[in-house]
């Protein structure tokens, strides 16, 4: 298994792409340690995990809160010794639709502040223990948004483009140290849609229909399809482990074409 008796921390555990992460890093035989702000979208995943055999703990932590993200990372090493991998999944609270000229500032900045502020206090809550050690891997996500010209995002792409630069940033700072950095690209994932049944038109003039903002995205990959979650947790597993020691300050890119390596 490629991450056998290595300990994982998930942050923002109970989403959608939280879940895919933490079964995948426990098929391969991590210790999961799920961290979230709902109790019972973490419970419902442990279920899953331990359902598999896996091991696994929750605990409720706002990735906004310092202190307790720090806390949180202490008590887990307490527990069993280190963390071997740390991967960000939390939301950012991203609004779309209204043009700029329309947007509230404070709907532009939300993801922008929130996206860059629980990355930075994960990644450092992590790597403190990780340099101690001489290794670890610090992952996020991100999405082809990134690199497209796209009206009507909102602060979705500013917020991809800084979790990007700061995932660069922290890899030639903790390189030294033996400690891994990167994050995984995705096109849009449908499963993780299921609750939109309308979306905005992006540029196309009018708003979409879940079906036709599917048939819209899938047309921008080279596949011209989408990426699923469980190629999301596998790609992620993948990277988290040895096999994958050289890679740092980069992109795995799961665009299906969207976005030219």
């Amino acid at each position: 298994m490629l991450l056998e008796d290595r300990n994982a921390v998930v942050y923002g555990a109970g989403g959608s792409v939280g879940r895919a992460v933490a079964l995948a890093f426990a098929r391969e035989g991590a210790r999961i340690f799920l961290a979230g702000r709902t109790r019972a979208a973490l419970d419902a995943v442990a279920e899953e995990v331990s359902a598999g055999g896996g091991s696994v703990q929750t605990a409720e932590v706002d990735t906004l809160d310092q202190a307790a993200v720090d806390a949180h990372a202490d008590a887990v090493v307490r527990d069993v010794g280190g963390i071997d991998v740390s991967f960000n999944a939390v939301s950012h609270g991203d609004v779309h639709g209204p043009p700029l000229l329309e947007m509230p500032y404070q709907d532009f900045a939300r993801p922008i502040t929130v996206a860059t502020r629980a990355l930075f206090l994960t990644a450092r809550a992590g790597a403190r223990h990780m340099v101690k050690r001489g290794s670890g891997v610090i992952m996020a996500i991100t999405a082809s948004t990134s690199h497209q010209t796209l009206p009507e995002v909102g602060g979705t792409a500013v917020a991809f483009d800084a979790i990007e630069s700061q995932c660069r940033q922290w890899a030639t700072e903790l390189g030294p140290h033996g400690v891994r950095v990167l994050w995984l690209q995705t096109t849009g994932l449908p499963e993780a849609l299921a609750d939109v049944d309308l979306f905005p038109g992006y540029g196309t003039g009018a708003p979409m229909t879940k079906a036709d903002f599917l048939e819209w995205t899938r047309g921008k990959t080279m596949l011209k399809r989408l990426t699923t979650l469980d190629e999301l947790g596998n790609a992620a597993a993948f990277a988290a482990s040895d096999r994958a020691g050289a890679m740092t300050a980069c992109a795995v890119n799961l665009t299906c074409g969207a976005v030219p390596g």
